[in-house]
């Protein structure tokens, strides 16, 4: 019953995900997901992009090295 409760009070709930994600020139999505504050996406370039979820702004770029 309670899990009943639980699953239907979130199963039409949105995640708060930003309206436009504007990407780097070159860049394009592979994946995303979010924090907090934050959001993240994966681009095919073996990048991971965060970027500020108030501002839009780029906070961190992370490459992913090639495996060796």
């Amino acid at each position: 019953m309670i899990l009943g409760l639980i699953w239907h009070s979130y199963s039409n709930a949105r995640a708060p995900l930003p309206e436009v994600i504007t990407l780097p020139d070159g860049k394009t999505a592979m994946a995303y997901t979010q924090g907090p504050d934050w959001y993240a996406v994966v681009t095919d370039t073996s990048q991971i992009l965060i970027f500020d979820r108030a501002s839009g702004e780029l906070r961190q770029e992370i490459r992913i090295e090639p495996k060796q």
